[in-house]
């Protein structure tokens, strides 16, 4: 059962101004513990994208889905503005999560 609910589309980040990965899970919490095991996608793992960095809330997957596609559709800098409009440091909102019992 997911610990939240609600359906996220994310970036993550291996640091400020690298490496995105973008994605899209019904169960956030779970998804991250997977990233930062090293186990959530093989490319994030590869290139050490455990830091969530941005992510959006859909009440249901087709909109997260359709956001994720724009987004991987978007120029690097476009991306780098989503993450600073709203994660000016780019904090590991991950954090966030664990306040609720990550």
């Amino acid at each position: 059962m997911a610990k939240y609910d609600f359906i996220a589309c994310y970036l993550l980040a291996n640091r400020q101004n690298g490496t995105l990965y973008t994605g899209v899970t019904s169960d956030l919490f779970q998804r991250m513990e997977q990233h930062k095991l090293g186990k959530g996608s093989v490319f994030a793992a590869k290139y050490g994208c455990d830091r969530l960095v941005w992510y959006a809330r859909f009440p249901e997957m087709a909109p997260a889905l359709q956001r994720e596609r724009t987004i991987k559709g978007w120029p690097r800098q476009w991306k780098i503005n989503l993450i600073e409009e709203h994660n000016r440091f780019w904090d590991d909102l991950s954090r966030q999560l664990s306040e609720y019992g990550w």
